[in-house]
């Protein structure tokens, strides 16, 4: 199934619904783009018909993370943006009371890796990259992505990945705990489907309660964090480097 839109939703039948990341070349993330994920877990979530969900990409990308050509130009206001919205769009798929499985064909590089580590269950590709290059784009981390990562990965890896900057291949995400599963990658999203309608079939309040009780604490330090800060224009995500980090990953 193709759309033109860039994001948009397929009912697979039986409880299961798949999210479709096709924000094209590479999924791209804005504030806006983020804003409509948002609004369709949203949907997903008021919609007594779907029981599970399956998180993928129509693109040869799963998600490349921020769009660092259109982010070169963000002023102050555009900077505080983008980290409300990586905030708040990842905390609620993190929170999201159904079951949600990654079917990641094609690289999670940055913000798009936090679409992967805040589902239930990932299911990546023999080919699939997976990393966390905020350091090489000259960016600190928001809370609620460092909240998610810090909650989902050892302390050791943690480090690697994100002082590091480079991304690792399927093999050593597996052995990470960033992927629970390896698939052929023509075999991913069908692989991905099947836990997805297994997972349909638990019962719904015990699987929300559970849940909640794995991730209430991160979910808790990160509003606590977020009502926190300062909400003013002033509050600059960048520093003097970033750009010229952007641009040089970029020209790569």
């Amino acid at each position: 199934m193709k759309s033109k839109q860039d994001i948009f939703v397929e009912d697979i039948g039986g409880g299961v619904a798949k999210l479709i990341l096709n924000r094209s070349p590479v999924n791209a993330l804005t504030p806006l783009y983020l804003k409509r994920v948002a609004e369709v877990l949203d949907q997903l979530k008021g919609d007594a018909n779907v029981k599970a969900v399956v998180i993928s990409s129509s693109l040869n990308v799963f998600s490349a993370g921020l769009d660092l050509k259109e982010a070169q130009n963000y002023g102050p206001a555009e900077q505080q943006a983008i980290v409300e919205g990586l905030n708040f769009t990842f905390t609620k798929l993190y929170d999201f009371p159904k079951p949600t499985v990654a079917a990641v064909n094609g690289a999670a590089i940055a913000g798009g890796l936090f679409f992967v580590l805040a589902s239930d269950y990932r299911v990546g590709g023999k080919r699939a990259k997976f990393g966390l290059a905020e350091v090489r784009v000259g960016v600190e981390f928001p809370v609620g992505p460092l909240e998610i990562a810090r909650d989902t990965l050892s302390a050791a890896f943690m480090r690697r990945l994100m002082l590091g900057g480079k991304p690792v291949g399927a093999e050593t995400a597996l052995a990470a705990g960033i992927v629970d599963s390896i698939e052929d990658d023509a075999e991913v999203e069908n692989s991905a489907l099947i836990i997805a309608r297994d997972y349909a079939t638990i019962p719904p309040i015990a699987f929300t309660s559970i849940k909640r009780q794995i991730r209430g604490p991160a979910i808790k330090r990160i509003n606590k964090a977020v009502r926190g800060v300062a909400t003013s224009a002033e509050d600059h995500w960048f520093t003097e480097e970033t750009k010229s980090a952007m641009a040089a990953m970029i020209n790569q």
